[in-house]
């Protein structure tokens, strides 16, 4: 059993400050993807369209495109021709993922990231082990392949494959093979997860977070662990976080100068760390505020942490 299964994150902080404090980003999180859900399933439920399409493109009030990056790419490599609106939306969802970081599309957006909590949630609470050792770059891979496939066979991929364009339609085209084809597709991420790999899908192999990682690695909006002299090693954050690789150099760089910001473009911006620390290591910042503290000390390593 691995030792972050024993964990229960954020019960002292809920102890001391209330179950909300412990996971009102999470909540934040839940509304948002509900929210852009909701605005695809008025038009089918009320006939009032805001939004038309998918999360790969769609028309929000019949003016405002949006338009996936990497599904344009992938259009592009074929050789056709875009539209003009769909090189718009291109560009207005990468102006917003290069200021806010790409992968906050995959925590607060993506329709698989609540599939992947649960599963993440489920191996906890089962005392699973971690599973197969993949490596978080197969993701790159993925990623490459698409796009060459998209060159080779003169046709837009991924997209015929891809778990967040299939479960979305599902949802929003509803009914019982919109319902079923959705069901499916959640239902193999969670098997996925669960039987295979921790994070297995979003952490290790999904192509369209790593496209939005390279969006966003130089982005502006960052998790940053300001108060980083007050953490007391009890491993909460690296229990919670889905890509636990990053927190380390913000939160033990204390003695090689490293400043607090969280810099990877791994980091997906779900605020479950600032959630679940009871010493509010963590807050929301930007990349601008990465200097050491002078006050922190120079010499000397950090506490290793606990096995558990």
């Amino acid at each position: 059993m691995s030792a972050l299964s024993d964990l229960r994150p954020g019960r002292a902080k809920a102890a001391e400050q209330g179950w909300f404090a412990a996971h009102k980003w999470l909540l934040a999180r839940r509304l948002a993807q509900a929210g852009f859900l909701a605005l695809f399933l008025t038009g089918p439920l009320a006939g009032f369209w805001i939004a038309k399409g998918t999360l790969a493109a769609s028309l929000t009030l019949g003016v405002l495109p949006l338009t996936d990056p990497m599904m344009v790419l992938q259009a592009l490599l074929t050789g056709h021709v875009m539209a003009v609106s769909g090189l718009v939306g291109a560009a207005i969802v990468l102006a917003a993922y290069a200021v806010l970081g790409g992968r906050t599309y995959c925590s607060w957006v993506c329709p698989i990231n609540p599939v992947a909590d649960l599963a993440a949630w489920a191996r906890a609470r089962l005392g699973l082990k971690e599973g197969a050792g993949l490596d978080r770059r197969l993701r790159y891979a993925l990623l490459a392949g698409a796009l060459v496939a998209s060159a080779a066979t003169g046709t837009i991929a991924w997209e015929f494959v891809n778990p967040v364009t299939m479960l979305h339609r599902g949802l929003v085209t509803g009914g019982l093979l919109g319902a079923g084809a959705a069901g499916s597709v959640a239902l193999a991420v969670l098997l996925f997860d669960l039987g295979v790999a921790n994070r297995g899908w979003c952490g290790h192999l999904c192509p369209v977070g790593a496209f939005y990682g390279l969006i966003g690695a130089r982005s502006v909006v960052r998790i940053s662990a300001v108060n980083r002299a007050a953490c007391d090693n009890c491993m909460d954050c690296f229990a919670v976080c889905p890509e636990r690789q990053v927190i380390a150099p913000a939160l033990r760089g204390r003695d090689k100068g490293v400043g607090p910001v969280i810099l990877s473009a791994d980091c997906s911006n779900c605020g479950r760390c600032i959630d679940v620390c009871g010493k509010d290591v963590f807050r929301f910042s930007t990349r601008f505020a990465n200097r050491p503290d002078p006050a922190e000390p120079a010499e000397g390593k950090p506490k290793i942490a606990r096995a558990g």
